[in-house]
């Protein structure tokens, strides 16, 4: 359990954590992961998905990206507009179109960009975060990016986070404008939060 402290410090310890995890034993955390969110009906119910391309040692969703696009469903993916301080969603239609950008970070190069989304277009939302707490608050990266795309939703649609069980704690320290996820899928369960 942690200290209720900053929340950079929170972040960091989380971080620690889910980069000191072997990459052999982050591949089979993966599989469970990836199992458990395809079982999820709010996944397996949706056309189209938004995703996030996963990055150093976050859960993998490029192999999740890839199968469902081959099962014939539409995915869309964020790129960062750093100037505005903002998510800009496009769908792609292969991982090909994905290229390096915001801190090295793949998004969607410019052949997706005639193809902008908005969040409300979505059927779900798979959401990525430093740390979790069982009651679905969620800490990010520190710039805020997706706390501001979720606070643009207008429908109930589902937030999902794919979390290693190391990333989740008892408390996370939260704020009003902090945005919460609906369900953690992590290697040992589904947590539907409160």
């Amino acid at each position: 359990m942690f200290e209720i402290g900053s929340k950079s410090s929170v972040r960091k310890e989380l971080l620690k954590k889910r980069d000191a995890i072997p990459p052999e034993v982050r591949r089979a955390k993966d599989r469970l992961i990836h199992e458990r969110l395809a079982a999820l009906d709010e996944f397996r119910n949706a056309d189209l998905i938004f995703f996030f391309a996963s990055f150093r040692s976050e859960v993998d969703t490029i192999m999740l990206i890839k199968e469902t696009l081959i099962d014939g469903r539409r995915v869309v993916l964020p790129k960062v507009e750093e100037e505005q301080g903002m998510l800009f969603l496009h769908e792609i239609k292969s991982i090909e179109e994905l290229k390096k950008g915001y801190m090295g970070i793949p998004e969607p190069s410019a052949e997706a960009e005639e193809r902008m989304m908005d969040i409300n277009d979505v059927d779900v939302v798979i959401i990525p975060g430093a740390g979790f707490d069982i009651t679905g608050n969620r800490i990010g990266y520190g710039a805020g990016y997706y706390d501001k795309l979720l606070s643009g939703l207008k429908k109930d649609i589902p937030v999902i986070a794919p979390a290693y069980e190391e990333q989740v704690v008892d408390l996370i320290p939260a704020e009003p404008h902090d945005r919460k996820v609906h369900l953690i899928v992590t290697d040992r369960r589904v947590i539907r939060c409160a």
